[in-house]
């Protein structure tokens, strides 16, 4: 079969490439083109284009592109009849990816959507799209899959593949060996994640520094994100004794005392190593942001540990609450107060229950053959 993936961002090119990898072994006539990154080339797809070039969040960030945005669509569009699938295959990153699903339905393309759209936190009226343009919705979130049920959405759940994919690379814990190797001090680690997209990363970073460069007995290990060129953290870390590392999220994540990172699939995966954290966020244009996030968001919390465990396991600040100030705090208690260290890691283990087994990308590919097989 023809298959036609659209991935937007880093997170949707890693969960995209694992269920690729599936759909590979189970079907040997398999044929994959679309939009996506590395990790799905490398596993099998033809590559039309690149995430790096989509990557736009934020009001005035999508203006400023708004060009390159309709180029997108428009090179998206003639591809995807080109190639004539028998499926596409969505993997979340709604904005673009509703928009595709419009057009190879109104063209008689089955339409997949893998990581469905979180239209549980905001912009609900998606489920109409969702509705007229998805044939099938694989959910991998227990909490979503029963939000979707109850609005008369026929889901599909899956599992979290966020198991599959950490639980594949993680090594085993040697800080000899991790230091050595990244040419790093022996100092226990802070760990900075500002992101993947540009404008988290010049946002969030500086804030994230200010917060923990006074924790002197410890080293700041910052992670880079695939797509930003080097000069952007250069620019950014000038001045700052911290270590940037690229590749070796996982590794800095197991091997850290604390981690301090950008709301987002990064979240869930600390969780799932066990890494104390702190999530925090920020989108350009301060009070005004948050009164407008105050009356469209529908959901309490942003991460998604908290999300699953429908509680505060982990402290979260967001927007105007996104201060060097009070990320200090919470690293203070972190790193100093074994009662609440113990709290967050108690959390861990309850989350790990939830999620429950690995496997999700194995069972989306079944899933989604079985589904096509129906209808051939």
């Amino acid at each position: 079969m023809k298959y036609y993936f659209i991935a937007g961002e880093a997170s949707g090119d890693l969960h995209a490439a694992n269920l690729i990898k599936e759909l590979v072994k189970k079907d040997s006539n398999a044929e994959l083109k679309g939009f996506g990154g590395d990790l799905m080339e490398q596993a099998g797809m033809k590559l039309t284009k690149h995430y790096k070039e989509m990557a736009f969040m934020g009001f005035i960030p999508v203006l400023m592109n708004l060009r390159t945005i309709k180029k997108n669509f428009k090179t998206c569009e003639e591809d995807l009849l080109n190639f004539k699938p028998d499926v596409v295959v969505l993997v979340d990153y709604p904005g673009f990816n509703l928009r595709m699903a419009e057009f190879a339905k109104k063209h008689g393309i089955r339409v997949y959507y893998y990581i469905s759209p979180k239209i549980w936190a905001w912009k609900k009226h998606r489920i109409k799209k969702i509705r007229a343009f998805v044939d099938e919705l694989f959910t991998i979130l227990p909490f979503e899959t029963e939000f979707y049920k109850g609005l008369g959405v026929e889901v599909n759940y899956v599992g979290n593949p966020v198991l599959d994919a950490i639980l594949s690379k993680l090594k085993p814990v040697n800080f000899d060996s991790f230091v050595q190797t990244n040419a790093l001090e022996k100092k226990p680690v802070i760990a900075l994640l500002p992101g993947s997209r540009l404008q988290e990363i010049k946002t969030l970073l500086p804030i994230m520094l200010k917060a923990a460069e006074d924790f002197k007995d410890y080293q700041l290990v910052v992670t880079a994100a695939p797509n930003i060129d080097q000069t952007v953290y250069d620019q950014i870390l000038k001045g700052y004794h911290v270590k940037l590392l690229k590749g070796v999220t996982y590794e800095v994540l197991q091997h850290a005392k604390a981690a301090i990172l950008a709301s987002g699939t990064v979240s869930l995966e600390a969780g799932v190593i066990r890494t104390p954290q702190i999530v925090c966020y920020k989108m350009a244009g301060g009070f005004i942001f948050h009164l407008i996030g105050r009356l469209l968001i529908k959901i309490q919390w942003a991460s998604l540990v908290n999300l699953i465990l429908n509680r505060e396991a982990v402290k979260e600040f967001i927007q105007i609450y996104c201060t060097s100030t009070n990320i200090r705090q919470e690293l203070k208690l972190i790193l100093e107060d074994k009662n609440h260290r113990k709290n967050i890691l108690a959390s861990y283990d309850e989350l790990h229950e939830k999620l429950g087994k690995t496997g999700a990308s194995e069972r989306a590919a079944v899933a989604m053959l079985n589904k096509l097989s129906q209808n051939y």
